[in-house]
């Protein structure tokens, strides 16, 4: 690599990479502060962004590099991992609310160049004591007065992002994403919605997640439309901030709906014209109460990180819409149900192919051998089947299907028995390891009003074969999520139980 070359956000062939996106709009507004309504719009972005690559490169870091970043969400999460990924070098952005412990374990995993924060921030980070980790905080004044060095700019297959596999079942893996596979997904989205410079985002998920940056952030970019973020995103405020800056649109996990829905009341935001939801199953309730209070239609879509995220959804009208289905295959993706020697079926494993798909996990031979087949089809590891429209219906993850007595269960089925019940908010189903059956079906509820395990163990026989009736039902205040709002079932089944399936 040629160092001293001119200093440049556009790479060759720069259609294909992130910052190609800044390019769009330039007197219009990228981003928009929800604290304080400061904008910048793509122009200034552009500048920014390439300002702070060449005071990385300026520092040491370059193409091939893997950079950390344990810094809020907000404008300058956004800023600082497009600077790292014009270098060409690899932006893996943690939830700086992880645990030393945790942070030792991706911060060894990750073997970066460089931790990037702010002042005063990451202090669990810094107690992992990881040897010869670098830390630069990104507004000290060090940082800010140097002076930025000439780069070579990013090309369309070197690693963008870097992210973790959440590991529900496993270890967590890391999983590249190319500079084209995200742009592949982000402009997906934008067609598939029909997003242009009009649109406003509201981004309501985590940026270090791979549904709050490509679905709200790059999506947006992609049409040349706004995103307004905020630092920290509290539910009371966002009808505020969605009518002050006439939202459009936002993408969110099922569990953060519920809490917007808790506080917006009969309060409406007249500038939405749909909102999505990602990231975990959404209940036929829960879609019928969002579409009732935003007024809006509400479209569920199905996506991973190993696929850049998106990989099916329901359309907006006119087109059908199936409750329960989380739709067709987004464009440029191919889907697939089969079965364990990767024939199609009925019913089956979900294998998907297409643009915005990894190259394969890092470091991990054994995980890119089981995951990936034929022509580079994907096993996803979750269980579906295909109606006679294509839309998909998912059945939970393969290795979260209840085996009681060779009889597969899948946990959906009892998460909608459950849900279903009058006084029950939220529920969860997992295995619990048994001795005579290999496993029997526990669950856990939050509730909403008077109930007991008796009287939902007597509902669900009501509307359940008596095999898939939960032997145990725990009632919890609330039911452990992950940050990004995803349920780990075997994690739940084994804190509650002890073992676990």
């Amino acid at each position: 690599m040629d160092v001293n070359s001119a200093s440049s956000s556009v790479a060759p062939g720069g259609n294909l990479v992130l910052a190609s996106l800044l390019e769009a709009q330039p007197g219009s507004v990228a981003i928009v502060s929800a604290d304080d309504g400061v904008p910048a719009t793509y122009s200034q972005l552009a500048t920014e962004v390439d300002q702070l690559a060449g005071k990385l490169h300026a520092v040491g870091v370059t193409r091939g590099d893997t950079v950390v970043l344990v810094i809020p969400d907000g404008n300058q999460f956004i800023r600082v991992l497009l600077a790292i990924s014009s270098l060409g070098a690899a932006a893996a952005p943690l939830n700086p609310a992880y645990t030393t412990d945790e942070f030792r374990f991706y911060l060894d995993d990750l073997a970066p160049r460089l931790v990037l924060s702010q002042e005063g921030e990451a202090a669990a980070a810094r107690r992992a004591e990881i040897d010869r980790l670098r830390f630069l905080d990104i507004d000290g004044a060090d940082f800010a007065s140097l002076r930025p060095a000439a780069y070579e700019s990013a090309e369309p297959d070197d690693v963008a992002l870097v992210l973790h596999t959440s590991g529900t079942t496993s270890r967590p893996k890391q999983v590249p994403l190319l500079h084209r596979n995200l742009l592949a997904n982000a402009r997906a989205i934008g067609g598939f919605y029909g997003l242009s410079a009009d649109d406003v985002s509201f981004c309501v998920m985590p940026l270090f997640h791979v549904h709050g940056l490509v679905a709200s952030v790059l999506a947006a970019f992609s049409a040349g439309g706004s995103v307004v973020v905020p630092s920290r995103f509290v539910p009371g405020r966002f009808p505020r901030y969605a009518n002050d800056h006439a939202v459009t649109w936002v993408s969110a996990g099922p569990t953060l709906h519920g809490m917007i829905l808790d506080k917006l009341g009969d309060e409406r935001i007249p500038s939405l014209r749909f909102v999505r939801s990602c990231s975990s199953a959404l209940s036929p309730e829960l879609f019928e109460r969002c579409e009732t209070a935003y007024g809006v239609p509400m479209v569920e879509a199905y996506g991973m990180t190993e696929g850049s995220h998106q990989i099916a959804s329901n359309p907006l009208p006119p087109g059908e819409r199936k409750v329960g289905s989380v739709g067709l295959a987004s464009p440029g993706v191919e889907i697939r149900v089969v079965d364990a020697d990767g024939r199609d079926a009925e019913l089956g494993e979900v294998a998907i192919k297409g643009p915005g798909l990894t190259p394969g996990y890092i470091g991990n031979p054994d995980a890119n051998d089981a995951a990936f087949f034929g022509d580079g089809w994907f096993r996803t590891g979750d269980r579906g089947r295909f109606d006679v429209d294509t839309f998909l219906f998912l059945e939970g993850r393969l290795k979260e299907l209840i085996i009681r007595g060779g009889e597969n269960i899948s946990p959906f089925e009892i998460e909608a028995a459950l849900a279903a019940h009058p006084h029950v908010m939220e529920a969860v189903a997992f295995g619990i390891r048994d001795a005579r059956y290999g496993e029997e079906v526990g669950a856990a509820v939050v509730l909403v009003g008077e109930s007991d395990e008796a009287a939902l163990r007597t509902w669900c026989g009501e509307r359940l074969a008596a095999f898939k009736v939960p032997k145990k039902i725990f009632v919890l205040d609330e039911i452990p999520r992950t940050p990004t709002g995803k349920l780990q079932r075997a994690r739940i089944g084994q804190q509650l139980t002890g073992s676990g399936a």
